[in-house]
């Protein structure tokens, strides 16, 4: 059970103002132990890195202790498949530069109508300049479910990347990642995972998904302006990474292209650290005697349990409202299978509209497309001005979330 009031003050902006933040898939709320991390790191170790002084051995150990902390976070065989960058769409573009030295004309890569397209326009870019063609997965409008049937049509001997969501920024469904990288490796072709919106709700495992890479961003987990990429090592090691010719030639450095933003990455470690005292609070007297793999485990069982219930109550208390339509997952059996990021339109308002009117009520939401261009043109929304999305995490409370509902109506 999450220790509610406790983990919100964990978080200084939240005392800050009155503001309700549903505006969280575009980036959440820092916790204090970030804040301590980066002023930390400019106050005592501000350094570039490989200097043989004090202050650049200990900036080089923190990035070091961030490698390992990350690595055991998502459950990666070793640190040294943990690549730090600006954030996932640059990682992405960077790495499709590399993958692009694979395919040859006719080879085949397969997208998703249901993706960010960080995760969609760098695959286009390559297959342009390669002379690929890229087959499209189609999604169940009805509930806005990726269509694994329509994957598995897809994918063939010519397939070379399969690359999808583990989460949808726009409507919340939780991506069958697994089975897609099972289905990418019966023909020999890698699975590229964009987790940016997963991994703030629930465990991650790469190595139970065996995915061949998997990126995320910090910001999007309670931590600062940065990406992180997960690569198999051998793959890391074997693709050529476009660098200066002084960098290293070894992964994880091999990939990260010259200064890094350090004090970022040691805010990454705060970010763990939080999770990490989260764990702990729930675990209570066990914590101690448990791996902090177990501890993040632990940790992020009790914010996907908690931020269903939320899910729970935005989607019935949406689904309940005339001229309110929901889109993605509804079903209160199958919360499961979303996160609590609850996206919808409402009659005879844009979703301009709505969001404005929200902010003068001090409550924060999305409107848009929130560059998952697929699915509102899938939609048909695109036109229409998007969607309003409601992004819960769970620092957020059910009595923030009744608060949105009672002002909704009036707006």
């Amino acid at each position: 059970m999450l220790p509610i009031d406790s983990l919100r003050q964990q978080f200084p902006s939240l005392a800050q103002t009155r503001a309700i933040h549903f505006d969280n898939p575009g980036g959440t709320q820092v916790a204090q132990q970030v804040i301590n991390r980066v002023q930390d790191y400019y106050l005592t170790c501000n350094a570039n890195h490989g200097g043989l002084f004090r202050t650049s051995e200990q900036s080089d150990a923190i990035i070091d202790q961030t490698r390992k902390s990350m690595a055991t976070w998502l459950n990666a065989a070793s640190s040294d498949e943990i690549v730090f960058g600006q954030n996932m769409t640059t990682l992405t573009l960077h790495m499709s530069r590399s993958l692009a030295h694979l395919l040859n004309p006719g080879d085949e890569i397969v997208l998703t109508h249901l993706d960010h397209d960080a995760n969609v326009a760098p695959w286009l870019l390559i297959a342009q300049d390669r002379g690929c063609t890229v087959r499209w997965v189609d999604i169940h409008p009805e509930d806005c479910t990726l269509d694994l049937e329509s994957l598995e049509r897809a994918v063939n001997e010519k397939t070379k990347i399969v690359a999808l969501g583990y989460a949808s920024n726009a409507v919340g469904t939780i991506n069958n990642v697994k089975r897609a990288a099972e289905i990418a490796h019966s023909v020999d072709a890698l699975c590229y995972v964009d987790a940016v919106q997963y991994v703030a709700h629930g465990v991650t495992d790469v190595q139970d998904l065996d995915c061949d890479f998997l990126v995320c961003s910090a910001y999007k987990y309670f931590g600062p302006h940065i990406g992180v990429m997960y690569g198999k090592y051998e793959l890391l090691d074997r693709l050529t990474a476009y660098k200066v010719r002084t960098s290293s030639s070894l992964p994880p450095e091999k990939w990260e292209t010259g200064t890094g933003s350090f004090e970022t990455i040691a805010g990454t470690l705060g970010a763990l650290e939080y999770f990490e005292w989260l764990g702990s609070q729930v675990l209570g007297n066990r914590a101690s005697l448990v791996p902090l793999r177990e501890r993040y485990v632990a940790a992020m069982n009790a914010i996907s349990q908690y931020e269903q219930e939320l899910s729970c109550r935005l989607c019935e208390g949406l689904g309940a409202m005339p001229g309110v339509k929901v889109y993605g997952i509804t079903d209160q059996a199958r919360m499961s299978e979303r996160v609590a990021t609850v996206s919808c339109t409402i009659e005879n308002k844009t979703p301009a509209e709505i969001a404005q009117k929200l902010n003068e009520h001090d409550i924060f939401v999305w409107n848009g497309n929130f560059y998952a261009l697929e699915v509102t043109t899938t939609l048909g929304l695109e036109e229409k001005g998007g969607l309003v999305r409601i992004g819960a995490v769970h620092y957020n409370t059910q009595r923030e979330v009744d608060k949105l509902l009672e002002v909704l109506p009036t707006l």
